[in-house]
């Protein structure tokens, strides 16, 4: 499975694409904002997205809406990774059409595990958190 890793913050970033590579066996791509995630989606065509909410120039639901706005990316599951835990932010950042939402800090050991449940669940029309 290719992964496309969205994330403003290195480290994160970093550790999300250890854990999704390492324990997970995944391809893992990586962008550091919204416009350079746009762009990787499009040319390298992911078969999940995990996207950060809060990043500058454009943020996790505005990327999410240009991706759902290209035909050729509108199909690509994105699950986003928020510091933001309360029910109300995670069932509007659903709402936006996304294949699951999962809570910073995350556990780097569980990444990978949690990433495939939520992608099968969203396959099969049972969106989780």
């Amino acid at each position: 499975m290719k992964i496309l890793v969205i994330e403003d913050e290195d480290d994160i970033r970093r550790i999300a694409a250890v854990s999704l590579s390492k324990l997970g066996g995944m391809v893992v791509l990586e962008a550091a904002s919204g416009p350079e995630g746009l762009t990787k989606a499009k040319s390298e065509m992911p078969d999940v997205i995990l996207l950060d909410v809060m990043m500058p120039l454009i943020d996790g639901p505005a990327t999410l809406q240009s991706l759902k706005n290209d035909p050729a990316t509108a199909n690509i599951p994105v699950i986003f990774l928020t510091a933001k835990a309360m029910e109300e932010e995670l069932s509007r950042l659903k709402e936006l059409g996304a294949a699951g939402v999962l809570v910073k800090p995350f556990d780097p050991i569980m990444l990978p595990n949690q990433v495939t449940s939520l992608l099968t669940a969203f396959c099969k029309g049972e969106v989780r958190g």
